[in-house]
């Protein structure tokens, strides 16, 4: 028994990655599965007619084309706006990402974040560069510190682990989760964070894009913070609204900020943010590291088994809500 994949190497999936070598794993997992590799969508409109599973961006004009397609493997765990497009969210068409193989290396960026605040180093690395000896900055003690983390999946689940670790108060909020992660004490809606931000000394957010979150951090939001508190965001950039953060930050509603993620990328270099002695900016790299590909290679070749086999699928998507 086997099956028809159409692997679409379009949309930033370079020659020479290890993507390449997933057509030889595949057929020794799976000996008679039919491996098409396209590298255009000009080539995958071609070949997804006959394709029971596809992996890669499948937009419109290549989906419609499509007859027998059941499953499609996202690459990313938070793909680009729009790929969730109407007519895959209306089809009978199972998506699988790849939330849950960046867990580690984000959840330890957050923590970088959290303890520069804690120690002042962001404060101290800018002195530094101007040879400048200036101690004195006030300190946050994490075990008398609360976080508050929106968004408690795998990436955040984790980081609730670790902020307990260092003797923190967790506190957390997911539209889905049900029962307290390993190191949340509280456990909220979405529609309750209102109730908890002021308790925060820090605020991190680890949500995907969805239509739920699409500007979700605002003015509104930052005013509800307490005045010592620090917002973190390693979700998606569209989430927060980038003025109304700086906003808070120059009235001094918010202590500090750190962003991996903006609404555009690279951050415009005459944004406010970049000047700003109290926020810390990454480009987009929270979730760099090692084994990647090694991960996301497994995933995948383990759902194409599940797939050939009839079992269920892991990291299933819900498709109105993208993630």
């Amino acid at each position: 028994m086997g099956f028809n994949l159409l692997i679409l190497r379009a949309g930033g999936l370079s020659e020479g990655s290890h993507i390449d070598e997933w057509p030889a794993k595949l057929r020794e997992a799976i000996p008679d599965i039919e491996v098409n590799v396209a590298t255009s969508n000009g080539e995958a409109m071609e070949m997804i007619v006959e394709a029971d599973a596809a992996f890669g961006d499948i937009v419109p004009e290549v989906f419609e084309r499509a007859t027998k397609l059941r499953w499609v493997a996202c690459p990313q765990a938070g793909p680009r706006a729009g790929y969730y497009h109407q007519a895959l969210i209306d089809s009978d068409v199972e998506v699988t990402n790849t939330r849950d193989i960046y867990n580690d290396h984000i959840s330890n960026h957050i923590m970088s974040f959290v303890l520069s605040f804690a120690r002042g180093l962001h404060v101290y690395v800018q002195q530094q560069m101007q040879r400048n000896w200036e101690p004195g900055y006030e300190i946050i003690n994490l075990p008398d510190a609360t976080a508050v983390i929106v968004g408690v999946g795998g990436i955040g689940g984790e980081t609730a682990r670790l902020c307990a670790e260092f003797g923190m108060n967790v506190l957390a909020a997911d539209p889905r989760v049900t029962e307290k992660p390993p190191g949340v004490a509280e456990l909220y809606t979405p529609e309750s964070l209102d109730e908890v931000l002021p308790r925060a000394d820090f605020v991190i957010v680890t949500v995907p894009e969805t239509p739920d979150t699409q500007g979700m951090f605002n003015a509104e939001f930052f005013q509800q913070m307490s005045n010592r508190g620090h917002f973190i965001n390693i979700g998606r950039g569209a989430t927060t609204i980038l003025d109304d953060l700086a906003n808070a930050l120059e009235i001094g509603e918010i202590r500090g900020a750190a962003l991996d993620v903006f609404q555009v990328e690279p951050l415009p270099s005459d944004h406010a943010l970049w000047s700003m002695s109290n926020v810390i900016i990454t480009p987009h790299c929270a979730g760099a590291g090692p084994y990647l590909d090694d991960r996301r290679t497994d995933l995948f070749i383990e759902n194409c088994v599940r797939f050939n086999s009839g079992a269920a699928l892991k990291n299933v998507v819900a498709k109105d809500n993208w993630f």
